[in-house]
């Protein structure tokens, strides 16, 4: 009896922790002081490369298609690397208008967080302005668009790619659109280059952790980025789709040029826990250095 007692407390630990099997889902975890604080201790000290001048970005984090529960933790994330690290101050809005022509030029980049939008149209904004609104809708889009172009920043991070996921223009910024993902499960990602600059944190090891293994269309295709992180098929549980899913490469972070600016695309992670290994907090603060024209890296197209 004793034995199955301290069985059961042990699951018991493990699930509060968000330790699961392999081909389950995390579970969501609240978000508390203490995960707040364990996350300000795991966050990087300092920055990679010190900033040239003072970053401002601006985080972004509406939804309103599916709501990852992972949002309010990656605000956190986002916050504790710019405040540890003194690589760039946050300012939090989710209020679209910080996309228009007067408000988003203070910002040197933005960060997109999770920002799945509504089927069918597939366009946040949209969304919030209304359907009788497309032209004000095209013009904040344009605006975010631009804003990359004229030299800003972008980090898009797991679901934001589905902000304007209909859109072949905002595809091509990015450097795809979503497509659809297997259930969550373990999923191990390797380095692309494991002697790239942007992937020095894994230090040329792989990552594993549990996620939704994204899949991608449209400007994806082409590929005109630089891959950093590429998922292993060979170990994903893909159901009927397997075949598919394993008919392509499968990148799930990457980097680009567009026009004078610089995007980040990083798909990890659906889940909280997965930025308590310290390696990712690094690779998503060397990434947004990359966008903010600080950490300088090869950035050209990678032919397959």
């Amino acid at each position: 009896m004793r034995n199955k007692l301290c069985a059961l407390v042990l699951s018991m630990m493990f699930a509060v922790v968000g330790v699961q099997a392999k081909g389950a889902g995390a579970p969501a975890i609240e978000l508390t002081p203490q995960w707040k604080g364990k996350i300000m201790e795991l966050a990087p000290a300092n920055p990679r490369v010190k900033p040239e001048s003072k970053r401002t970005v601006l985080l972004f984090s509406r939804c309103t298609g599916f709501k990852h529960w992972v949002i309010p933790h990656t605000d956190v994330v986002v916050e504790a690397l710019g405040e540890k690290s003194g690589a760039f101050e946050v300012v939090q809005s989710n209020d679209i208008e910080m996309f228009s022509k007067e408000n988003i030029r203070q910002f040197d980049g933005i960060i997109l967080n999770n920002n799945c939008s509504k089927n069918p149209e597939r366009n946040l904004f949209l969304d919030v302005l209304g359907k009788d609104k497309k032209e004000e809708a095209a013009v904040l889009e344009d605006n975010l668009i631009n804003f990359v172009a004229e030299g800003g920043g972008l980090v898009a991070i797991h679901g934001a790619i589905v902000i304007f996921n209909n859109s072949e223009q905002f595809s091509e910024l990015l450097g795809g659109s979503f497509a659809f993902h297997p259930a969550q499960q373990e999923v191990t990602v390797h380095l692309v280059e494991p002697d790239h600059p942007l992937v020095k944190a894994f230090e040329g090891k792989p990552f594993v952790h549990v996620d939704e293994p994204y899949l991608f269309n449209k400007a994806y295709e082409k590929k005109n980025f630089r891959p950093l992180l590429v998922m292993d098929t060979d170990k994903l549980n893909c159901g009927n789709r397997q075949e598919q899913v394993k008919s392509d490469v499968r990148y799930v972070s990457w980097i680009k040029k567009h026009g004078k600016g610089r995007v980040f695309y990083i798909s990890p992670s659906h889940n909280a826990q997965s930025f308590e290994n310290p390696r990712l907090l690094q690779f998503l603060l060397d990434g947004i250095q990359y966008t903010l024209g600080d950490l300088k890296c090869d950035d050209t197209p990678r032919t397959q």
